[in-house]
């Protein structure tokens, strides 16, 4: 993920990123095992912030 970070995009300015689209099934797998990761850990924290870019490509269509 970090690969991303520093690199440039080919995407073109005001251009909207793809959503990926994901079934409940698949959605509620990830909220169990959220749910079962400790307190504090740094994947929830990058998954909440994950879900932020996820609204915010979604406002952009």
């Amino acid at each position: 993920m970090t690969a991303c970070a520093g690199g440039s995009f080919d995407t073109p300015p005001g251009s909207c990123p793809p959503v990926v689209e994901y079934s409940r099934t698949e959605q509620a797998r990830v909220a169990d095992e959220l749910a079962a990761l400790r307190q504090g850990t740094v994947i929830a924290e990058w998954l909440a912030d994950y879900a932020v870019l996820r609204d915010q490509a979604r406002a952009c269509r």
